[in-house]
């Protein structure tokens, strides 16, 4: 199975300090938003990125679709860099992959129809015509379960569920082979979200899509992901198949966050908590960035920061105690 996507040393730094007339006495602050993140995702796959808000989830979110530049790393679809090649070669890669939105209100042109705001992506095809988009608009919202007469009407007459569904209709305008979303359900009710997340992976099966999948939901993770990726301040810290990280975790921040979830079998589980606060990324600590959370912390963790080894970030790991302790 070929990767899709390649995200390769990815980091993207930006200059919050106060800039001086012609530079006198500028010192740069950087804001390590993402800081040397690399990942793969198999066609047709399901990769989820999960950590707390802050982490830079986002942020890869919109280098994967160029909406932000990166400081360095690169971004490959298909082989092909993202950001390499002719105008026409990058806009053509570009509508092979599209975006769904966290707010599917905010993503909506209010003063636009449905059906120009789904149509808006096809004005760039030289052969398209009104006819032709027309009909391309009809099939595409039967396709999220709406009716084709729905394109007369504005986004305020829709439901949030309803919204989304037109939000991922227009993703879908372009014939894209991967889709980024982003907290597509967290504005949603909940029982409007299984409907989302349902449609999603019946798009899936039908379109033959890869979907790269941010939230914070876990239960949303534990359905939708086939990878899944942990994130903390910047960085990744874990990336296993889906059961190994809830059911195996071997970070220690990722067995709290799975250890903070409530299960609905284990009524009498002891839900734990991640201890202290998470680090501001304008000042993050020496070494590795959660020693000061990490009931594992050890000299080593404060002054060197681990690398990604064998899926996991994480000094501790690879102490035979700590692995004989995880296993248990």
């Amino acid at each position: 199975m070929t990767d899709l996507l390649e995200v390769d040393r990815l980091r993207c730094w930006f200059d919050v300090s106060r800039k001086r007339p012609f530079g006198i006495g500028h010192t740069p602050r950087n804001v390590r938003a993402v800081d040397d993140v690399s990942f793969t995702i198999p066609q047709g796959k399901t990769f989820c990125l999960v950590g707390e808000s802050g982490c830079g989830k986002s942020t890869i979110a919109k280098l994967v679709v160029g909406l932000l530049r990166q400081t360095s790393g690169t971004v490959r679809i298909d082989g092909k860099e993202l950001k390499k090649g002719s105008r026409a070669e990058q806009q053509a890669l570009r509508r092979r992959v599209q975006m769904v939105f966290q707010d599917p209100y905010a993503s909506l042109n209010p003063s636009w129809t449905v059906g120009q705001s789904v149509a808006e992506p096809l004005i760039f095809d030289p052969a398209a015509t009104a006819a032709s988009m027309r009909e391309r608009v009809a099939e595409l919202l039967t396709l999220v379960g709406m009716h084709p007469d729905d394109a007369d009407r504005l986004p305020h007459q829709f439901s949030g569920g309803q919204r989304q569904r037109i939000a991922i209709a227009r993703a879908l305008s372009t014939t894209p082979e991967f889709l980024v979303c982003d907290e597509p359900t967290s504005a949603l009710d909940v029982s409007v979200q299984a409907q989302i997340l349902n449609l999603m992976k019946d798009l899936q099966d039908k379109l033959g899509l890869t979907y790269l999948l941010i939230t914070h939901n876990l239960a949303v993770v534990n359905y939708m992901a086939d990878t899944v990726g942990v994130m903390y301040l910047g960085r990744l810290v874990e990336v296993g198949p889906r059961d190994q990280v809830f059911h195996q975790p071997r970070h220690p921040y990722t067995r709290m966050l799975m250890d903070a979830v409530p299960e609905i079998d284990e009524p009498n589980k002891a839900i734990g908590s991640i201890r202290g606060e998470i680090p501001s990324p304008l000042d993050p600590p020496t070494g590795c960035a959660f020693h000061p959370r990490c009931p594992l912390a050890r000299d080593v963790c404060r002054s060197k920061a681990p690398e990604l080894q064998d899926s996991v970030a994480c000094h501790a790991w690879h102490d035979p105690e700590w692995t004989r302790h995880a296993a248990e």
